[in-house]
């Protein structure tokens, strides 16, 4: 088979899976699990036919795909990809560009810088920041973090490039007791070391609060959210950054999926004054709906991301903006061209009723669930319903429920701690779920909650 044969082969069963995504289990069967020993086979010494290489990974590997692309998945965070984006995706494929300079691909540099200044426009963050699109959350705030430290030490004389960091002035991170796993990691492996955060107090909807606020000087990362995880909720911003800036703390947000409530018509009121931070990370697969691998980097100090990031060699310079010297990755795909053609294909009053539309979605979860029996924990703000059983301390019941639904194939939602206590998480956020899935999820659970 030509090459052109072999890529319309794996269109049409492309086209196939998402002609029937609707309908599909949402997690797969025993039968499908168990046929994934068919992978299983020697390295082979001769290379096998690219026909038969796609009939394999789609004959036993669609079965045993997670209907995340659909409407019935409520587990993490994720948006189904928006058409638009995942055709963006498709040709920027064919397109095979190595995006990390205009040198190297011109088209990607041009959509990439525009993708950077509508997001700042969308958001209405600093017009002046420097945005990169890298890989993850976690790779996205480590490029941040790295940035914060550098530019503080920088005040101090210390050139952390040249010098590295044994001896260096010492920096302190202070992280919200409810800080997510993604800071973290990045913040370890940039060898702050966890023993040495200073946990910030939260009240009890899990937000820093204010009047508990460790001491904060001029070497200080503080590190807030936008959207909490499990509750959905946002750090106070105003107090939390106008302290930082009475003593020259550099302010880092997480905002992974909380950050496009900036364009929602009530939820912006939750983001209030989270403009006045130094940088911000957000996803494009989570409220913008791209395909997955697509994060982005904001720094209000443009130089600041770009000089920490700077990759320039002597066969491969390039603008000091380059994609290349604002993220990890030197050789890269041009991620910024699916979050370009939803941010186009949307526009602002889009992105903005998916927001508010998805929000509306939550609430109607939560008072179903509840009118069923189910405790609802959180205030349901924005789009995280979670959920527990009353009586059910260890949460084995409700571990049951989620077991059995799984197995269902109707809807999948994942488990989470809070507070110290097992709970379960549904969360909104792909396009294609409306009402009448809502309507669905809460009818399942309700007769799960009768029989499990």
């Amino acid at each position: 088979m030509d090459e052109l044969a072999l890529i319309r082969d794996a269109d049409n069963r492309a086209a196939s899976y998402l002609a029937g995504v609707a309908d599909r289990r949402v997690f797969p069967d025993a039968d499908a699990l168990a046929a994934l020993w068919a992978f299983q086979e020697p390295l082979p010494r001769l290379g096998r036919p690219a026909a038969e290489t796609l009939d394999l990974l789609d004959r036993i590997g669609t079965p045993a795909t997670v209907t995340s692309n659909g409407p019935n998945y409520f587990g993490f965070v994720i948006g189904g990809a928006l058409p638009a984006a995942a055709a963006a995706e498709r040709l920027m494929l064919a397109w095979d560009q190595c995006a990390s300079s205009f040198d190297n691909s011109p088209v990607a540099a041009t959509l990439e810088k525009l993708a950077g200044q509508w997001l700042l426009e969308a958001l209405d963050l600093p017009r002046e920041s420097a945005v990169g699109f890298g890989t993850s959350a976690t790779a996205c705030g480590l490029a941040c973090l790295a940035a914060a430290r550098r530019s503080l030490l920088a005040r101090k004389g210390w050139d952390v490039d040249r010098q590295g960091l044994a001896g260096s002035p010492a920096v302190q991170v202070v992280v919200s007791e409810t800080v997510h796993v993604t800071v973290r990691k990045a913040l370890r492996i940039l060898g702050f070391g966890l023993d040495n955060l200073i946990i910030a107090s939260t009240d009890d909807y899990g937000r820093v609060d204010p009047a508990r606020l460790p001491r904060l000087d001029d070497m200080t990362i503080l590190c807030l959210q936008a959207g909490e995880v499990n509750m959905g909720e946002f750090d106070p911003f105003i107090p939390l950054i106008q302290a930082a800036r009475a003593v020259g703390a550099w302010v880092h947000v997480d905002g992974a999926f909380g950050l496009w409530a900036r364009l929602s018509s009530d939820a912006v009121r939750l983001t209030a004054g989270l403009d006045g931070a130094d940088s911000w990370t957000t996803d494009g697969h989570k409220w913008l709906n791209t395909p997955y691998d697509g994060a982005i980097a904001i720094c209000r100090d443009a130089r600041a991301l770009a000089d920490a990031m700077n990759s320039d060699a002597a066969y491969a310079a390039a603008d000091p903006f380059a994609q290349k010297n604002l993220t990890l990755e030197f050789s890269r795909r041009a991620r910024g061209i699916s979050v370009w053609a939803a941010l186009r294909t949307l526009g602002v009053d889009g992105i903005a009723g998916m927001v508010d539309r998805h929000r509306a979605l939550a609430r109607r979860l939560a008072d179903g669930l509840r009118a069923t029996g189910y405790e609802v924990v959180n205030r349901v703000v924005l789009n995280q319903v979670l959920i527990r059983l009353e009586g059910d301390e260890d949460g084995a019941r409700l571990t049951r429920i989620r077991k059995a639904a799984e197995a269902s194939g109707e809807l999948w939602f994942g488990p989470t701690i809070w507070r110290g206590r097992p709970a379960a998480r549904l969360s909104i956020s792909s396009w294609r779920t409306g009402e009448a899935e809502i309507d669905h999820a809460i009818a399942v659970l309700a007769s799960l909650r009768e029989t499990v």
